[in-house]
């Protein structure tokens, strides 16, 4: 009886799957924005989504959309363009008090750039990133970090990029940053379209479709 009814307290206690568009620098899926720099919303032919020029433009939320999930999915539908940092943090969910965190990043190597997903939590982190499994900027992509309790994955447009052993503990309420790494720094120079959070391990025939 007991042992059901803590299950029952992280049942309710686990995030609800959230999908986000970026159709505003205002406001996202119902949470209020505070926008730096001058992120702009454009049309692109899937709908709008929020560009940003790689200097100073960056979003702000105060919401931890994967708090308290101790298995995940967290997608993004985005565009890296030409012109920007070798090293660009794009997608970054943060642990208040701490450095917990959970982070997209990106490698630009000329026209080209690979992933870098990480994730931490206390001793326990991981980044994923080939060097070799490049691709072409200013095309729009899926990328996805999945995490079910014992293994962290990272996928480019569905095709597994990388994997390794993980332990990570669920993290605690906090705050996202989009465009930039939490503390303002590393710019991402590109567009965000749609990025959704789940509180479960999903296969990547469930992924979003671009």
């Amino acid at each position: 009886m007991i042992a059901k009814f803590f299950a029952f307290l992280l049942l309710a206690a686990a995030p609800a799957q959230q999908t986000w568009q970026f159709d505003s620098v205002e406001k996202i899926a119902g949470h209020s924005v505070s926008a730096v720099g001058h992120p702009r919303v454009i049309d692109t032919p899937q709908g709008k989504a929020v560009e940003f020029n790689g200097v100073d433009d960056a979003l702000f939320l105060d919401v931890h959309p994967l708090a308290a999930a101790e298995t995940w999915t967290w997608e993004v539908i985005f565009r890296p363009d030409a012109g920007g940092a070798p090293e660009q943090r794009f997608f970054h969910l943060q642990e208040s008090g701490s450095d917990n965190r959970m982070l997209f990043e990106i490698r630009l190597m000329g026209s080209e750039w690979c992933l870098d997903s990480f994730a931490k939590s206390g001793e326990a982190s991981l980044p994923l990133m080939d060097r070799k499994k490049l691709h072409p900027t200013g095309a729009w992509y899926h990328a996805a970090a999945v995490y079910d309790g014992r293994e962290f994955r990272n996928y480019v447009d569905g095709v597994l990029e990388g994997r390794g052993d993980l332990n990570l503990a669920p993290q605690k309420a906090g705050g996202t940053s989009v465009g930039v790494r939490f503390n303002k720094v590393n710019y991402f120079k590109g567009a965000v379209r749609e990025a959704r959070m789940t509180p479960r391990a999903l296969q990547a025939s469930e992924f979003l479709k671009k």
